[in-house]
């Protein structure tokens, strides 16, 4: 799977004098059914949480508060998404090696999953992500 599946969601936003509200559900944006929620904080400013990808898992990445970067790599080609605004989500298909780096202090990083914990689904070595990647 390559960056042709990876898109930046744009997710509803209420605005109203009391603040702002923006929401994800089930069908409505995701091509997948949220089967776990996490975060990841306080994570020190300009640190970085190292890579793996996933075999079937497909993500949502969302920058709740702060600001982050999420580093793509198919095994040819890197890219980079920084994640500022929390109406923004990021699509992150299976077997796609991931990043997160260059944290803002006090960033909070929500993550979506199409799938429960599974460590078998976890790759954390990215030569052995791009063999079985086929590049």
């Amino acid at each position: 799977m390559g960056f042709e599946s990876v898109r930046l969601v744009d997710l509803p936003k209420i605005c109203d004098p009391r603040g702002k509200l923006s929401f994800v559900e089930n069908g409505d944006g995701l091509p997948f059914a949220i089967a776990r929620v996490y975060w990841i904080y306080d994570v020190p400013g300009g640190e970085r949480r190292y890579g793996h990808a996933f075999r079937s898992q497909q993500e949502m990445i969302v920058a709740l508060s702060g600001s982050f970067d999420v580093v793509l790599n198919d095994g040819r080609e890197e890219r980079r998404y920084h994640m500022a605004r929390s109406y923004y989500g990021l699509y992150v298909p299976q077997m796609m090696w991931r990043e997160l780096d260059n944290f803002s202090t006090n960033s909070v990083a929500l993550v979506l999953s199409s799938t429960c914990y599974d460590p078998k689904d976890y790759i954390d070595d990215f030569n052995c992500y791009k063999n079985e990647a086929g590049v």
